[in-house]
């Protein structure tokens, strides 16, 4: 009887080990909880990342190749605005050279100093709520968003009724960075379109 029991036991494992198997392969290629679906997962020398459809980059064969190109753009940003901005995403993303939030900052004030609308709502959103380690500035967001107002920002209107508060208001400032900060986060990271791209030695506007 025992070792009928035995036998009995050892069918029913070699049945299931199959289907314990599909269960595990299953679960390995589940999505994993949080990444949006409208989004691809990009991987390289420096790591993975969860990109947008849209996302444009450029994979150079060679860090000589990585630093012409990232010197090109720099080169191109201090004569157009344009491409001052997507310097500055670049920066933020680490995409194409290390990445760096105080250049990036530096580069979008460029950019939005020179009339580029993009950079200037962008600028007005992260100073609304700070930048990783970079504090809050309401005086600041004040400014970029009352701009970008003007040129037509639907959504920069309560933002900046938001801004005045967290100037008046440290509690005000506190609650605006857990509603916010990560919505622009995003925004600077995957929201905003690049303006240029690399193509035949040379950055080329889309």
């Amino acid at each position: 009887m025992a070792s009928e029991l035995m036998t009995s036991s050892a069918l029913i494992k070699k049945l299931l080990l199959p289907c314990s198997l599909l269960l595990v392969v299953a679960c390995a290629h589940q999505e994993p909880q949080g990444v949006a679906k409208d989004s691809i997962r990009v991987c390289d020398a420096n790591g993975c990342a969860d990109r947008p459809h849209d996302y444009a980059s450029f994979q150079p064969k060679t860090d000589d190749a990585a630093d012409k190109q990232m010197a090109a753009l720099e080169a191109l940003a201090e004569q157009d605005p344009r491409a001052a901005y997507d310097l500055a995403l670049r920066f933020f993303r680490g995409d194409g050279v290390r990445q760096d939030t105080y250049q990036s900052v530096k580069w979008m004030r460029v950019a939005a100093e020179k009339g580029i609308l993009p950079a200037q709502m962008a600028l007005g959103r992260v100073y609304l709520t700070g930048l990783q380690e970079m504090g809050s500035d309401p005086g600041e967001a004040e400014k970029w968003l009352s701009i970008t107002v003007n040129r037509g920002d639907t959504e920069a209107g309560p933002l900046l009724q938001q801004a005045t508060m967290a100037r008046q208001s440290v509690q005000a400032q506190y609650k605006i960075n857990n509603q916010w900060r990560s919505t622009f986060y995003n925004n600077w990271y995957s929201g905003y379109r690049y303006q240029w791209y690399w193509q035949n030695g040379g950055w080329r506007l889309y």
